[in-house]
């Protein structure tokens, strides 16, 4: 008998209109113990749906399933259980890791008490100390750096890594048998993913866990998996072993998925005059001052940085989160203050400019949720072009809306109503109608399946070669850096280490810091 035996699952939710959509239908599959199996596909595909109804956790009563639906857990019915029944299970036998743990973890409470509630909760007979030392083992076993500082820090005060870290040592808090893993790298640094990736597979092997690990990224699953399930539409379109499925796949869509790579671009623009230069860019903030308000300690996020666009051309900035290439972009459009000097077309750049836009990594909190779609893109022409008549700038929407291939029939709708690769577009439309020259594109395929990153970067680049567009791409994924940029510039702990044409950097990368995140990007 499986760990856990999984059939005919199928979840439905309810419309407003009172019909029901089928989120997933008939999937059938099992884990044993100690396996790892890896749920793979789109969002949309139903992997979510499908973790989640083996806690419970489906919004109750939106969501639902068929008399067929069957999920066992060492032969117990999960199904039907009551919230009293799931909590000896939930956390103590069976675990759950989401995928964003900002939004997980209690912004109000010390990480150390949120740890120790889970303890609290399946172990009563625990005293204090008892919980506080199991605490600091767990933040030690997760590998926390400085973990008798770190248990009293708050959420905010860590890093993206270092939240996800926390919320395993809650999930192995009580020992689980199962630990269900929803995206757990999903916008997280290479090198981060890495680690995070290597820890799974310790504490896997320490505490004899069975894994599912659920992503929408076939590589970094296969190198993981025993057996993967590949899922399209709610349905489980191809289930075996790891190898099976990545040496013989037999379904498209999971061909698809396998055949996802963004290809070199090894074309050099540096032939072209330059548009935008930084010159010893520096941006400092401070981290205490004295009673009278002086600054006494400053952190240095971009240590004088140089560096050239040229027309038409993409430089990307890679690095790993705190290596100040986002802030060095805010320092462009003057959303951070900054020392030195930036020139755009041979004339020195200050304040904001029009012909220099930003599109953020995140489209759905950077869209207007109050605002219907047709005015967040027009928003910037009542700014920019005052003069424009409604008509006029009713034609430049629907214009900029087939550049970025969406329908006219999205204009009446919010930004909720779209997947993450639409609010995207969305957002490259609102940046592009104002006709700009220079592009800063901040992780805009982070978050995105890895067959939506590809549109993207696709339509990125039909657009530059249409407006000879200048773009400063950002990330910290090398393959998607790879696939657009024409030169690249990796930045640690504020400074450049490393400069030069794709080609030079990824066949022969000079500094170690840049083969560290080429290696890491091989996941």
């Amino acid at each position: 008998m499986s760990l856990l035996d999984i059939k005919n699952l199928s979840v439905y939710f309810k419309r407003r209109s009172g019909e029901d959509f089928v989120a997933v239908q008939n999937v059938s599959l099992k884990l044993e113990k100690g396996e790892i199996l890896g749920i793979v596909g789109e969002s949309g595909s139903g992997k979510s749906v499908t973790a989640l109804s083996v806690l419970g956790l489906l919004p109750y009563p939106k969501a639902y399933h068929d008399d067929k639906s069957s999920i066992k857990f060492e032969k117990q019915e999960l199904i039907g259980l009551n919230d009293a029944e799931f909590r000896h299970i939930r956390g103590n036998k069976i675990s759950f890791i989401f995928q964003e743990p900002m939004s997980s973890l209690n912004p109000l409470h010390k990480i150390g008490a949120q740890i120790g509630e889970s303890l609290k909760l399946h172990q009563k007979n625990m005293s204090k100390e008892e919980v506080k030392a199991k605490t600091l083992e767990l933040l030690r076993a997760v590998k926390i750096p400085e973990p008798e500082i770190k248990i009293s820090a708050y959420p905010f005060e860590l890093s993206g890594g270092q939240r996800q870290r926390v919320m395993i040592a809650m999930a192995i808090a009580n020992n689980p048998e199962i630990l269900i893993a929803d995206e757990p790298t999903t916008a997280l640094d290479v090198t981060i993913q890495e680690q995070i990736i290597d820890l799974l597979l310790d504490l896997k092997k320490k505490l004899n866990m069975a894994i599912i690990f659920i992503s929408h990224n076939l590589r970094l699953v296969h190198k993981i998996a025993d057996n993967i399930a590949v899922m399209y539409k709610g349905n489980l379109v191809e289930y075996g072993s790891s190898e099976q499925i990545f040496n013989n796949p037999q379904d498209d869509y999971t061909k698809k998925l396998i055949s996802s790579n963004l290809p070199l671009n090894l074309q050099n623009k540096n032939e072209n005059k330059n548009i935008l230069t930084g010159r010893e860019i520096a941006v400092k903030f401070p981290l205490k001052k004295s009673f009278f308000g002086k600054i006494t300690e400053e952190l240095t996020a971009v240590d004088h940085v140089n560096f050239d666009l040229t027309e038409g051309e993409t430089l990307g900035i890679v690095g790993e989160s705190g290596s100040g290439k986002t802030t060095l972009a805010m320092s462009v459009v003057n959303l951070v203050k900054y020392s030195g000097k930036f020139s755009f077309e041979n004339k020195d750049l200050q304040g904001f400019c029009k012909d220099i836009q930003i599109v953020f990594q995140d489209p759905y909190n950077s869209l207007n949720p109050r605002m219907k779609i047709y005015d967040i893109i027009r928003e910037g022409l009542d700014i920019h072009y005052p003069n424009l008549t409604d008509q006029e700038q009713h034609e430049r929407v629907l214009q900029i809306l087939r550049e970025v291939e969406l329908n006219p029939d999205i204009l009446s709708k919010y930004p909720h109503e779209f997947s993450g690769g639409q609010r995207q577009r969305i957002a490259l439309a609102r940046s592009l109608i104002i006709r700009p020259k220079v592009l800063i594109l901040d992780e805009p395929t982070s978050a995105l399946d890895v067959t939506v990153q590809a549109q993207i970067i696709n339509l990125l680049k039909t657009l530059q070669q249409k407006f000879n567009l200048s773009y400063i791409f950002i990330s910290h994924d090398m393959s998607a850096v790879r696939a657009i940029s024409h030169r690249i510039m990796v930045m640690q702990n504020g400074k450049v280490v490393e400069n030069g044409s794709t080609e030079q950097i990824f066949n022969n990368p000079h500094h170690s810091y840049t083969k560290q995140l080429i290696r890491a990007s091989i996941l």
